[in-house]
């Protein structure tokens, strides 16, 4: 769909699944798409000590880069939460912590068309559309599958460009 409509976007990716999809990880990078590791597991760094925040952060980031063949760009801490041994880290492997300003799925599952009304009503030049093809609520994928052309077309109609991430920051 995205290259069907000539988007290029950034997938956050959890590094068990990037290790288990090489193929799809390398057609992400083929077709111009921005990586960032989502962590090894999608734990909660929020209940993690240092230890375990390392283990999360650099497995997600080694199986990433080893699917892809390049390290990931960015990084986004499930749920958005974070802990104070995050950032050194971060710093270290020189992938910022990137977070996102409009969620058309919301807390619960939404339906295509009202994930369509949140992105167009809450989107701004500069925002961070954050989508869900998978973890979290069940069924996300296929909503977000039947919502995404919605939401493209609602973007650009308000006059939004769809940029990948490395563009934007």
């Amino acid at each position: 769909m995205l290259a069907e409509a000539g988007v290029r976007g950034s997938f956050f990716l959890i590094g068990q699944r990037a290790a288990a999809e090489p193929a799809l990880v390398q057609r992400m990078v083929a077709e111009g798409h921005d990586l960032g590791n989502h962590t090894w597991s999608h734990r909660s760094l929020w209940l993690c000590g240092p230890a375990a925040t390392r283990r999360e952060v650099r497995g997600g980031h080694d199986a990433i880069a080893q699917a892809a063949g390049q390290a990931p760009r960015f990084f986004r801490a499930p749920w958005g939460m974070t802990n104070l041994a995050l950032f050194p880290l971060l710093r270290r492997l020189g992938t910022p912590a990137v977070f996102w300003s409009v969620q058309p799925e919301g807390a619960r599952a939404a339906a295509p068309a009202l994930q369509v009304a949140r992105a167009a009503r809450r989107s701004r030049a500069g925002a961070i559309v954050d989508l869900h093809d998978a973890d979290g609520v069940p069924g996300a994928g296929e909503r977000l599958a039947r919502a995404l052309p919605g939401i493209i077309a609602a973007l650009r109609g308000r006059g939004l460009a769809l940029v990948p991430l490395r563009d934007l920051l």
